[in-house]
């Protein structure tokens, strides 16, 4: 397993570790999903990638820049967002729920990682879930997930790095791929699992989260010096 999903740091949700399909049984949805390549060979985009932050708030940024970019961005005032530290990792996470982010996709929250060493925006995470929106649906974060693959499929990705609908411990990664600075998006749909038919295990959607990353590689957070245990 590669670093990139080893080391991922998110704000309220667990990080997720990527299985092969072939050493899981066959995963579906609740709902039966549109046909959509398990790599790349099926990309295709005039244009090239740029992951270089989301919306205004650009990867680089100082705290206060990205406060002001979320309150621009979102029309909210300073006190609509909210600051969490992880001390594991010694970052530091500017949080704000957006109504209707995705256009009728319910309310979504939208979280800011500043860096443990350059206190730079490293990261940006969007979740949707029923915790977060008392009226989202598991069919919802389904519908979600596919208008936002469908997207991502023609923006152009490195076609070596794309992947969908790949089988993942508790869910599906959705979308993964990188521009030719090795920024990633990864989209990911999280739920429970059931047994289904033809040996299939059936996941109704809890929580879909999705990662803008400026290095998903050597990601700026705190680790122990080599050799300090």
């Amino acid at each position: 397993m590669s670093d990139m999903f080893r080391r991922l740091a998110m704000s309220g949700a667990m990080a997720v570790a990527i299985v092969a399909a072939a050493q899981s049984p066959a995963l579906s949805q609740k709902r039966e999903a549109p046909a959509a390549p398990a790599g790349a060979s099926n990309v295709v985009a005039a244009q090239q990638a740029n992951v270089d932050g989301f919306r205004s708030a650009r990867f680089g940024m100082s705290e206060a820049e990205v406060k002001s970019a979320i309150m621009k961005d979102f029309g909210l005032k300073a006190d609509a967002i909210r600051e969490q530290a992880n001390p594991g990792e010694r970052t530091k996470v500017l949080i704000a729920k957006v109504p209707e982010l995705l256009p009728g996709g319910g309310v979504a929250e939208a979280s800011y990682v500043i860096g443990y060493q350059s206190k730079k925006l490293i990261q940006v995470s969007i979740s949707w879930s029923k915790g977060i929106d008392d009226k989202m649906t598991p069919e919802q974060l389904f519908s979600n997930s596919s208008v936002l693959r469908s997207h991502f499929m023609g923006e152009g990705f490195k076609p070596d790095t794309v992947a969908t609908n790949m089988p993942i411990n508790g869910g599906l990664l959705m979308f993964r791929g990188s521009d030719a600075k090795d920024r990633t998006v990864m989209m990911i749909l999280q739920g429970t699992l059931a047994p289904g038919e033809n040996n299939q295990r059936v996941l109704t959607p809890t929580t879909l989260l999705l990662f803008y990353i400026a290095d998903a590689k050597a990601p700026d957070v705190y680790r122990l010096p080599a050799g300090s245990f």
